[in-house]
């Protein structure tokens, strides 16, 4: 009785086919985690999802994004006088509106000499931005 000669390609690795894909996908996420990479899911509307798709092939996009992000949320670790403020806060990013209603809130106790020029020009930012232009200290 002859056999049959086995159907496909020659096996090269003792793991399973869905071995082998969770393998390659986990080395794929740590490679990504070295690089400082993570993943970000969004439900947007179609509409949305196919221009920020097409928008992330631009090499202006991450420059952009940064300027956005810039502009509503601020790193606390970044300004110690409002890292002061939030010092019951966990997050270390807050959105700015609410950054410069802590300024407002607490503005009676913020020294002028601890604060600094680029955070005194954040301050200046978040109340042209998000305060119309005045602080309501």
């Amino acid at each position: 009785m002859k056999s049959r000669p086995a159907r496909g390609r020659p096996r090269t690795s003792p793991l399973t086919r869905a071995e082998q894909l969770r393998a390659a996908k986990r080395a794929q996420r740590e490679r990504e985690r070295a690089a400082g990479l993570a993943a970000v899911e969004l439900r947007l509307p179609a509409e949305q999802a196919a221009r920020l798709k097409a928008a992330l092939a631009s090499p202006r996009f991450a420059p952009a994004l940064d300027r956005m992000l810039d502009e509503l949320v601020v790193d606390l670790r970044r300004w110690p006088v409002l890292r002061e403020l939030a010092w019951n806060r966990a997050d270390r990013w807050i959105p700015a509106d609410e950054a410069l209603g802590l300024y407002e809130r607490n503005w009676r106790f913020v020294e002028m000499q601890p604060l600094d020029r680029e955070e005194a020009a954040l301050v200046d930012r978040l109340k042209a931005r998000h305060g119309g232009g005045l602080l309501n200290a």
